[in-house]
């Protein structure tokens, strides 16, 4: 079996740059059952396209950042949920959170972050945004910040994004 990361034009990138994880050979799945749509969705160049992004450093060790459909385009940047979390846990107030893309008129999509703080903590919205533009820069740090007493989860622990991101999407042509 073969792996690559690739670029969405179908090109394979080089070691150290970021882009979804590709599959091909004998062990690879033939296709979704029952799902031609999903089949040729996720078989395109040749290869099988994971939904996960990712990179593969210099001694071919693969690292998976995120997925790509939670991916973020603000302004034309990627912007991955999974960097702005981290640096979002590292608050001490933080208990868990999620980051989403939200509708934005001028960008596209803006960077939100909904937050579970610790039971007895205290954080503001302006607070985790300055950490995030501290540690992120201001393209990945949240432009908003919704604070909940518990984010929904699937039965195994899941965090649903898509359960966060659907008010905001409701209504509208393009759904993310």
């Amino acid at each position: 079996m073969r792996l690559e990361v690739m670029d969405d034009e179908g090109r394979i990138l080089a070691r150290g740059e970021r882009g979804e994880i590709v599959l091909r050979g004998g062990l690879v799945m033939a296709g979704y059952y029952n799902n031609e749509a999903a089949t040729r969705e996720a078989s395109t160049f040749g290869w099988h396209h994971t939904g996960d992004i990712g990179v593969i450093d210099e001694d071919g060790f693969v690292y998976i950042v995120d997925r790509k459909k939670d991916m973020i385009i603000y302004g034309g940047f990627n912007v991955f949920p999974s960097e702005v979390e981290q640096v979002l846990w590292s608050h001490p107030a933080v208990q868990d959170c999620a980051v989403i893309g939200v509708p934005d008129g001028k960008w596209g999509e803006a960077v939100k972050a909904v937050v579970e703080l610790k039971p007895g903590a205290n954080a503001t919205a302006d607070e985790l945004i300055h950490l995030a533009k501290d540690k992120l820069g201001g393209v990945k740090a949240p432009k908003s910040v919704d604070f909940i007493a518990a984010l929904p989860r699937s039965p195994v622990g899941k965090v649903l994004k898509k359960t966060l991101r659907e008010p905001y999407w409701a209504g509208r042509e393009r759904k993310i």
